[in-house]
C-alpha cells in the first residue's frame, strides 16, 4: 500500500514539476528492454511496441476447438511485448499448467501509421513478415472462455510469444500457395496453407486500424491452422512458412530463465 501511495505523490509531482516548467529526469525502477527482432539483410532490428492477435481465423482450427467461425468480423487478443522471445530459445515450462499448446502463425509487421485504413494503405503500412508461435496454457484459456472472462491468463503467457527473423514485405509475399507447418520432435503436426485463412491480411489490417492507431513496432499475429497441440518438458518445436526465416523453440523442466 504504501509503494500505491508514494507513486500515487510521484504522479503529483510530475504534474506539479510539469506545471512550473520542470522535467523529471529520473525513473523509480528500471523497465525491461524494448524486445527487437533481427530483419533479414539488415544491420537494424525490428523494435516491438504491441502484439496483437487475430483469433480463430483458419476454419478447421475453429472447428477442433469446438466453435464455429464468426464471419461477421474479426476479434482480436493481445500479448505483452515483455515476455516475447526470440526463435530458438529454451523456456521453461510454464506455471499453472499442465496443457501448454503450441500455435503455429505468420506474424506481420507494421512500417508506417495506419488508421481507419484502405486496403491499398494497408498493404503499403506492411514493413515485413516473419514466422511466431503463440504457445497457450490452453486449459486455463478453455477455463476463462466458458467462464465468459478475458483470455490473458492462457495467451499472455511468460516467454509466450516467440518471433523468427523478418523478412521486408519487397522481399516476400503472402502468396495463398505459401504452405506453413510445425512440427513437435521432428514430426509434423500443422501443415495447411494461407489460401486457408478466413480474414485476409488486407482486411485484418483495415478492421484493426478502425479501433487504434497502428504504428510502426506493432506486430500482429494472424492466426493458426489446424492440427494446435500440447508440448512437454524437453520437447523441441520447429516451424515455417515457405519463403520465411524458420522458427524453432525447446521448453525446458525447469522454472529458470530463458536460455
Amino acid at each position: 500500500m504504501r509503494l500505491v501511495r508514494n507513486v500515487a505523490i510521484s504522479k503529483q509531482l510530475c504534474i506539479n514539476h510539469s506545471k512550473k516548467g520542470l522535467h523529471v529526469t529520473d525513473t523509480l525502477f528500471q523497465l525491461p528492454a524494448i524486445p527487437v527482432v533481427p530483419v533479414l539483410n539488415e544491420n537494424a532490428g525490428y523494435p516491438v511496441g504491441r502484439i496483437f492477435c487475430v483469433g480463430r481465423n483458419y476454419a478447421a482450427h475453429a472447428a477442433e476447438m469446438g466453435v464455429e467461425v464468426d464471419r461477421e468480423a474479426p476479434f482480436y487478443f493481445t500479448k505483452s511485448p515483455a515476455n516475447m522471445v526470440l526463435s530458438g530459445a529454451q523456456v521453461p515450462y510454464p506455471q499453472g499448467t499442465d496443457n501448454f499448446h503450441y500455435e503455429m502463425e505468420l506474424a506481420l509487421a507494421i512500417g508506417a501509421p495506419l488508421f481507419q485504413a484502405t486496403a491499398e494503405q494497408a498493404r503499403a503500412a506492411i514493413y515485413g513478415f516473419g514466422c511466431a508461435l503463440d504457445m497457450t496454457r490452453r486449459d486455463l484459456q478453455i477455463r476463462e472462455r466458458k467462464k465468459q472472462r478475458p483470455w490473458s491468463l492462457g495467451k499472455d503467457v511468460e516467454n509466450g510469444t516467440v518471433l523468427a527473423p523478418l523478412t521486408r514485405a519487397s522481399d516476400w509475399a503472402p502468396s495463398p500457395e505459401r504452405r506453413i507447418h510445425l512440427a513437435v520432435n521432428g514430426e509434423t503436426r500443422q501443415d495447411a496453407t494461407l489460401a486457408e485463412l478466413i480474414w485476409s491480411l488486407e482486411e485484418i489490417l483495415c478492421h484493426l486500424s478502425h479501433f487504434y492507431h497502428l504504428r510502426p513496432g506493432d506486430i500482429i499475429l494472424t492466426g493458426t491452422p489446424a492440427g494446435v497441440g500440447p508440448v512437454l518438458p524437453g520437447d523441441v518445436i520447429e516451424g515455417g512458412l515457405d519463403g520465411l526465416q524458420p522458427i524453432s523453440l525447446r521448453v525446458n523442466a525447469d522454472t529458470g530463465t530463458v536460455q
